[in-house]
């Protein structure tokens, strides 16, 4: 049986979100035609408020979603394959109920599967556990509990005054503020290494250039991810390793590029080497800061899509200046 809902909002929320899912949910064979799939659904039946149907491979694993109408509305020798949605906005079965509460409120969905470490559905969250077991709260006086337990107050998502947008957004952006000072006086005490080769001043703004970019792309895609998941060490580490792979690939083709420019506009010398080499490692530790970043700061219950930003860009950019200058000064 479900927890009470006699219990505090706060302490309701953090209860496991699996209990409180609804098992009669529709899986459907990817290999299927719409016909085989109505007919597959006719035999089994559907449960109770059904929008959305879910593909599985042959290892009952999640592969797609169909809503309902896309169903109805395809010939039946149409393939689901077809016609499915291979990106699924999924929930954990490690999720707590306000993990679930943040999906519905973020990507406004009726219902979300429930899967396992295998993406094998496990259960069904639909808009009922938003609806029934949030806000049917014994006291009108919990709402604010809630919305905040949730992480997010409606005045900061919609229809803000100038002055409240402004409180909300500027205290992030005193990072900027900082780091960029203290990028000047960093540049200012690597003064004698520039004046050694001016080219390290012209490919001084590509180099933050190209690393901001690669840095907000990180971050960018993982926030997104942070969207639908709870984050854990395994899938840190497992989305770590594939940023560095293509941080890797990032940096190696464009510090050659940006080298081979460098020897052909000002001749081959060690500061094209320098040049080429600093945005090989800038690149992979921008893309360690996109990574790190948003999903610490969404540990901290803090809003990344606001605070990534401005710190991800100090970081990255601090790191990459203090590379460029002491390799310069150690090649050079």
């Amino acid at each position: 049986m479900p927890p009470s809902l006699s219990q505090s909002a706060t302490e309701h929320l953090e209860e496991p979100v699996l209990p409180f899912a609804r098992q009669d949910f529709t899986t459907l064979a990817q290999d299927s035609t719409v016909e085989q799939a109505l007919a597959s659904i006719r035999s089994k039946g559907v449960g109770e408020r059904v929008v959305y149907f879910y593909v599985v491979d042959e290892a009952a694993r999640l592969v797609g979603v169909v809503p309902t109408r896309r169903l109805l509305t395809t010939p039946l020798d149409g393939k689901l394959t077809d016609i499915m949605i291979r990106n699924v906005v999924t929930i954990p079965d490690t999720a707590t109920v306000m993990d679930a509460c943040e999906c519905f409120a973020i990507h406004k969905f009726f219902a979300f599967p429930i899967v396992d470490r295998d993406r094998r559905v496990v259960g069904l969250a639909d808009v009922g556990l938003f609806t029934n077991q949030v806000f049917d709260v014994a006291e009108r006086e919990q709402m604010d509990e809630v919305f905040e337990a949730i992480g997010f107050r409606v005045s900061q998502v919609r229809d803000a005054s100038p002055w409240r947008a402004f409180r909300i957004r500027f205290p992030w952006l005193i990072t900027t503020l900082i780091s960029g000072t203290f990028c000047a006086l960093l540049a200012s005490a690597y003064e004698l290494t520039l004046a050694k080769s001016l080219v390290l001043a012209f490919f001084l703004t590509m180099i933050l250039g190209l690393n901001e970019s690669v840095s907000i792309q990180s971050m960018t895609m993982t926030i997104q991810a942070l969207r639908s998941l709870v984050p854990t060490r395994r899938w840190y580490l497992q989305a770590l390793r594939r940023e560095v792979g293509t941080a890797l690939l990032l940096g190696l083709v464009c510090g050659v590029v940006v080298g081979i420019i460098s020897s052909i506009w000002r001749g081959p010398d060690l500061a094209a080497v320098v040049v080429g080499v600093t945005i090989f490692l800038t690149l992979c530790t921008s893309c360690l800061a996109g990574l790190t970043v948003p999903t610490i700061l969404h540990a901290l219950k803090l809003d990344p899509k606001i605070a990534a930003g401005p710190l991800t860009l100090a970081l990255a950019d601090m790191a990459a200046l203090l590379l460029y200058f002491n390799l310069a000064k150690w090649i050079l």
